[in-house]
């Protein structure tokens, strides 16, 4: 089950972890934008794309797995509490802008039950996360190579939008992100934060 305090608004954070800069390159310095984003790049994860813990999925093929956590906010600027996410995608290269049509298919974002104060969870420059596909390890991700870290993030948003209590802003998804097909277990793991576990099937034809 979803926590209760998670009902608002979900949104992704891109090029949050630096090595998605670094594989960028000299990308970020092509029109029509020349330089590298100085605000925080934001997309949203609308209600269609929730799913539980232990929900299957439905895909049209194969789909990256988006590993990350995620504030959930009391108020403005406080945080009620952290929980783990997948920010599932079709594969595409758009980095500034992310298609619609593959970031947000129904059941694209599957959030954890279990919801963390800091207390509890710890510093969010120390999470580390793991990505297991069928039981075996694909990815390991350490928040502490956030571009801009938890509190950071929070305050750059909050200079040019209000979120509100149930809103939920991800940290980022990390460069390297494993790929998954119909019939694959993924299985989201920190020991704060729990087990985000997920089996993809085929979409109906």
């Amino acid at each position: 089950m979803i926590p209760e305090m998670a009902r608002g608004t979900v949104y992704g954070t891109l090029m949050n972890f630096k090595g998605e800069l670094d594989a960028l390159g000299a990308k970020m310095n092509a029109a029509p934008y020349n330089a590298p984003p100085k605000a925080p790049v934001l997309y949203v994860k609308p209600a269609n794309t929730w799913s539980e813990n232990n929900a299957t999925i439905a895909v049209p093929g194969e789909v990256e797995i988006g590993a990350t956590v995620a504030m959930v906010m009391k108020s403005a600027r406080e945080i009620a509490g952290y929980v783990l996410m997948n920010d599932l995608s079709l594969p595409q290269d758009s980095f500034y802008r992310p298609p619609v049509k593959f970031n947000c298919l129904d059941g694209f974002l599957a959030i954890g039950e279990r919801m963390r104060s800091r207390n509890e969870a710890g510093d969010p420059a120390v999470f580390k996360l793991e990505v297991r596909i069928n039981g075996s390890l694909c990815q390991t991700v350490r928040f502490s190579q956030l571009v801009r870290s938890a509190d950071q993030l929070l305050a750059d948003v909050s200079e040019f939008m209000t979120l509100g209590p149930g809103d939920m802003l991800m940290l980022g998804v990390d460069v390297g992100r494993p790929r998954a097909k119909a019939g694959d277990r993924i299985d989201i793991s920190m020991p704060a934060l729990g087990t985000l576990t997920n089996t993809l099937v085929a979409e109906a034809a």
